[in-house]
């Protein structure tokens, strides 16, 4: 009878601890996002089609704004502010949404959702937009 008593003892440990071990194991591989400027309840798939945006619009890779994991350098930190690059759009972002809601009534209800002005704008498929204006060649002379 107590030998029948101290198996379950046993077995009821081993169960709390795969528990255990599984919840912990969950909760660490959820990466931080450590999001400053967009909603913090944004969802995985916009917040990924935003990027993607940043990605096409800049003609970069994840790793342009964010640090490398000093966990594993395989990886990168997505919570991390290490990079210089993740606050400049940041203030890119910034700067785009005041632009859209004061010319061109972006978020005002009954008037046009979509952003006039985005990354893409400026930067043309480039991480640093010319800062230089190239005007066409004047016409020929009469």
């Amino acid at each position: 009878m107590f030998q029948f008593q101290k198996r379950k003892f046993y077995a009821g440990i081993a169960l709390l601890a795969i528990l255990i071990i599984g919840a912990s194991a969950t909760t660490q591989d959820k990466p931080k996002h450590n999001l400053k400027v967009l909603p913090k309840n944004i969802d995985h798939e916009e917040l990924s089609k935003i990027m993607k945006g940043f990605n096409v619009s800049l003609g970069v890779k994840c790793n342009f704004c964010h640090a490398q994991s000093k966990t594993d350098p395989q990886k990168l930190d997505f919570g991390s502010d290490e990079k210089d690059e993740k606050n400049i759009a940041r203030s890119m972002m910034k700067m785009t949404s005041k632009i859209n809601k004061k010319y061109f009534n972006f978020n005002k209800e009954g008037e046009d959702k979509t952003p006039a002005v985005t990354c893409i704008t400026c930067h043309n498929g480039k991480a640093h937009p010319d800062n230089k204006i190239i005007l066409p060649p004047p016409p020929p002379e009469k």
